[in-house]
Parts: C-alpha cells; structure tokens; sequence
C-alpha cells in the first residue's frame, strides 16, 4: 500500500518535471520571437520616418500675413 503511493507521487512529480521542461522551453521560445518582433517593429519604425522625411514637403519659417 505505502509503495504504490510512493509510486504514484514517484510518477507525479516525473510528469510535473516534464511540464515545467516544455513550458520552459516554449517561454524561451516566446521570447526569441518577441525580442525578433521588437527588432522588425524598430526597423520599420525607422523606415517609415525616414521615408515621411523625404515626402513631407519642406515647412517655411516665415510668419503667415496675418501675425
């Protein structure tokens, strides 16, 4: 009786082992990608300032009449 539930926990915490090994192995998964997502959104931050840069038309520093 008292082996069986040796056993039992024995096989409990081989499994819980497992599980805390695969979601370990996804949260460092998750971050690979998150710090690889952060990285394109910085690129293409950059590229949309640069590209309005070059559109936007040039602002003159005069005063309008009215002032």
């Amino acid at each position: 009786m008292q082996e069986d539930r040796i056993q039992k926990l024995e096989i409990l915490v081989t499994e819980h082992e497992r599980t805390i090994e695969e979601l370990s192995n996804q949260l460092t998964e998750h971050w690979a990608t998150i710090d690889r997502l952060e990285k394109m959104l910085h690129s293409l931050a950059e590229r949309f300032l640069t590209l309005e840069e070059a559109v936007a038309p040039e602002v003159p520093g005069t005063k309008p009449p009215h002032y």
